[in-house]
């Protein structure tokens, strides 16, 4: 008896010790949770009991040279429900189908859906937001928004790019610089009880948003406009299938203007397109993005290698018969005749493939190739656009004479519109590589300058002698030669005809094209001109150059390019 009493008591004191160790330590884990932890337990109570929305930071302006508003905000409205707090449901499904213009069955699946909040249609007008906010409707939120707003819908709708629903930069400018022009969310906060309706007089909690960044580009509207214009002339005259035109200083690489016609209306980019893929190519950049054979444009290029490499002079004598014979192949020259006898400075006035198939074999492979690498032909510009193409070449190692004839003279490779007018800008600017650009700089806006952009130009690719031959050259390719169209007096104007013949070459279809650069002596404006697959005639020195005439007649005055004074010799009275 006394053994299980002794026994029992032993059970006993066992089982009050766990219990009391237990109990110190559930005691001790409420300590710790309750002192220690007071501040993280109370922070995850009060999410659990806060509604969070947000309040879209302003996304920054885009502006042109001249601080015209290029790409800027309109104030819109997101209308959403807050099922916990809805007390007419059928009257919101009323309300929202009439003033949103929706199915009333769409409307209802997002009404009746349970959850915390549910959107119901963003991007509303301001003035339906506003109509709608004054049912006064309980669990109805309206708030305001950004929708991106181009004042001039399809004014270089290729450069400057367009947003998504969610106001992000899809293609263009306005992706290229989206970590500038974002800007930063803020917040709305606001407590509800255990069913999610929001707690009266309890106030909330508002971190507010930073908006975006101006970005300021070297873009001229009015450059622009003339641009579209002059194009918009030249494609309806000849049922052309497109237009390019870039218009850089040849100095630093600004571009004043980039046409690509057809554009497309920015403030409904995904109107004219049924399937992606016609999309994207109305998006397509055909400057920066396509590539085509830049014909005789890109004599300029085989001339200053040659003079830079001084295997030809001006004065150099040459003969056309109207072609030549390359191995086995017979390449013909535009002049069916020929053009006789000539020096290289004729054969440039006058656009002689002979002569340049000569100067191309005078050059051979391994000095092209020096002069491509050298003048930066065979990468990108470095544009700040997204979706360069590369230039497409032959490899070294494939190129045989006859490769190197047609190169010459612009055919049988291909490059982009920028990259011929950067290579070309480069070349009689006075030697210096520029890099096609829009952005200038990056401000607040209170007008602060929070960023510049800065852009090598410090390579030299020709010496500064052979660009002064280029530009005189080339002058009188303008006021003596092929380029003729393109003469405007009082003006010195520098330029090059190019007409080429698109893969396959049974197809018939042509490129026009001109580049013209002003003054002559001192470039401060370079124009390229494209026109694809015109109907009738289709000579660039017929189609383009006229085209180029007609800008530099309105935008070199714009620019403060004056006219030289002609003076008119007096007769002589002695006779």
């Amino acid at each position: 008896m006394f053994r299980n009493k002794t026994y029992n008591r032993k059970k006993i004191l066992i089982v009050f010790t766990v219990v009391m160790l237990l109990l110190c330590v559930l005691v001790g884990r409420l300590v710790y949770l309750m002192i220690f932890c007071s501040q993280y337990y109370g922070q995850k109570a009060e999410d659990l009991h806060e509604r969070e929305r947000d309040i879209k930071a302003a996304r920054g302006k885009i502006l042109d040279a001249n601080g015209v508003v290029l790409a800027t905000n309109r104030t819109v409205c997101t209308i959403s429900v807050i099922h916990s707090q809805m007390e007419e449901p059928e009257k919101i499904i009323q309300v929202l189908s009439k003033e949103l213009g929706m199915e009333e069955g769409e409307v209802r699946k997002r009404v009746e859906k349970v959850s915390s909040i549910e959107r119901v249609k963003s991007n509303v007008d301001k003035e339906t937001g506003d109509c709608i906010r004054a049912y006064k409707l309980p669990g109805v939120k309206v708030d305001e928004d950004y929708k991106r707003y181009y004042p001039y819908d399809s004014l270089a709708s290729k450069v400057l790019g367009f947003t998504g629903g969610d106001n992000q930069g899809i293609i263009g400018l306005e992706v290229k610089y989206e970590d500038y022009l974002k800007g930063t969310n803020g917040k709305i906060l606001t407590l509800t009880d255990a069913r999610g309706v929001e707690i009266e007089n309890a106030g909330e909690r508002r971190q507010e948003p930073v908006d975006g960044y101006n970005l300021h580009i070297s873009l001229d509207y009015n450059i622009q406009m003339y641009c579209e214009q002059a194009a918009r002339r030249v494609m309806e005259q000849k049922s052309a299938d497109s237009v390019s035109v870039i218009v850089i200083n040849p100095k630093n690489g600004e571009i004043m203007a980039m046409v690509n016609l057809p554009e497309f209306n920015l403030n409904e980019p995904f109107t004219g397109g049924q399937t992606q893929d016609q999309l994207n190519q109305m998006w397509r950049n055909q400057c920066i993005n396509d590539t085509y054979e830049p014909g005789s444009i890109f004599k300029v290029v085989t001339a200053a290698a040659a003079l830079e490499e001084g295997v030809v002079s001006v004065d150099d004598n040459f003969f056309c018969p109207g072609y030549k014979m390359v191995e086995d192949r017979r390449i013909r020259c535009a002049k069916a005749g020929g053009h006789g006898a000539e020096t290289f400075t004729q054969g440039i006035m006058n656009s002689c493939n002979p002569v340049f198939i000569e100067v191309g074999l005078r050059l051979g492979v391994d000095n092209f190739y020096k002069y491509f690498e050298q003048f930066g032909l065979l990468n990108k510009t470095g544009i700040d656009l997204p979706g360069e193409a590369v230039t497409i070449m032959h490899k070294k190692e494939n190129v045989g004479p006859v490769e190197l004839a047609t190169i010459s003279f612009g055919q049988s490779f291909q490059v982009t519109p920028i990259q011929l007018a950067a290579t070309v800008s480069s070349i009689i600017n006075g030697g210096k590589r520029v890099i096609p650009h829009f952005g200038v700089d990056i401000r607040d806006n209170q007008g602060n300058v929070v960023e510049t952009f800065q852009y090598d130009t410090e390579k030299q690719i020709v010496s500064e002698e052979t660009s002064e031959t280029m530009r005189t050259l080339l002058e009188k390719v303008v006021s003596e030669g092929g380029g003729n169209k393109a003469y405007i007096e009082g003006y010195s104007i520098g330029g090059k005809t190019a007409t080429s013949q698109t893969l396959p070459r049974s197809a018939h279809r042509y490129i026009s094209a001109f580049m013209g650069f002003a003054p002559a002596e001192d470039p401060q404006v370079l124009t390229l001109f494209i026109v694809n697959n015109p109907q009738g005639i289709y000579y660039g020195g017929m189609i383009a150059a006229p085209a180029v005439k007609d800008i530099y007649s309105n935008i070199l005055p714009y620019l403060g390019i004056e006219k030289e004074e002609i003076v008119q010799e007096e007769p002589d009275s002695s006779e």
